[in-house]
């Protein structure tokens, strides 16, 4: 495969994965990995989709600031943020196929539940349903998996999709962590060398299909009632799952 359809196809994949996210606020970079890796490899993929991931976060943040939640924002950093660390420090001593065909498996499973529920127009009560302190448990799991592998959003959203109901402060503020966190990876990937001109040059060149997958997400975002963005959500978080499951299934 000649270069400029590699770069064609990588792009197709970035609109795309990135239009959703301006949509629903997650999964871009786990949606794209295996498809951006498979074509330009492991070691240019995931810094680039990093920074691609940083660049359209930053700019849902710039244009609904107003709309971050930010108790819940404070709440999500500082749980994700005491499992980073461990992340970072264990990304080359976890086995990483296995956990991630259990995350995946696990998102498929709480996605579907999910979205059959919102089909089914079904609302759990107080009692039958976790609430939001015990859901907290899995921010310091989705800091560590979004530490070692930058997949954190699978847990993270498990537990917004119950703590932020209204669908535009839900996407923000996600994105405000985003943000946050993602600055802390580049930091970390830049000090390790991983940071290189080529992987900068890559990032450049896929910058405007960022912009218009953000710009064509954000208008489908303000389109979408809160019901219709909420199995799109369950939805997106059943196929991540079933994204990182193929990724390692599927070699």
């Amino acid at each position: 495969m000649n270069d400029v359809l590699t770069y064609a196809l990588v792009a197709g994949v970035v609109f795309l994965t990135h239009f959703q996210q301006g949509i629903t606020g997650f999964g871009c970079t786990v949606l794209a990995m295996p498809f951006v890796t498979l074509l330009i490899g492991l070691e240019t993929a995931v810094p680039v989709l990093i920074i691609q991931g940083w660049v359209l976060a930053a700019l849902t943040v710039a244009d609904s600031w107003r709309k971050i939640v930010w108790r819940e924002f404070a709440w999500i950093a500082v749980l994700m943020g005491l499992g980073m660390p461990v992340g970072i420090w264990m990304a080359t001593r976890l086995p990483a196929d296995t956990l991630k065909v259990i995350l995946g498996i696990f998102c498929i499973l709480v996605g579907i539940e999910g979205l059959i529920k919102q089909l089914w127009n079904a609302r759990p009560s107080e009692t039958a349903s976790p609430s939001r302190r015990w859901l907290s448990v899995f921010l310091p799991m989705a800091g560590v998996f979004h530490g070692a592998f930058a997949t954190g959003g699978p847990l993270l959203v498990i537990y917004a999709t119950r703590a932020i109901t209204d669908k535009s402060l839900f996407r923000v503020t996600l994105c405000l962590v985003w943000v946050t966190l993602n600055s802390i990876l580049i930091v970390q990937r830049a000090v390790q060398g991983a940071m290189t001109l080529h992987v900068l040059l890559v990032a450049a060149l896929l910058a405007p299909f960022s912009f218009l997958g953000f710009y064509g997400g954000n208008r489908a975002h303000y389109r979408v009632n809160d019901v219709l963005f909420r199995r799109i959500v369950f939805l997106v978080l059943a196929a991540v799952g079933g994204f990182l499951v193929w990724s390692v299934l599927g070699r």
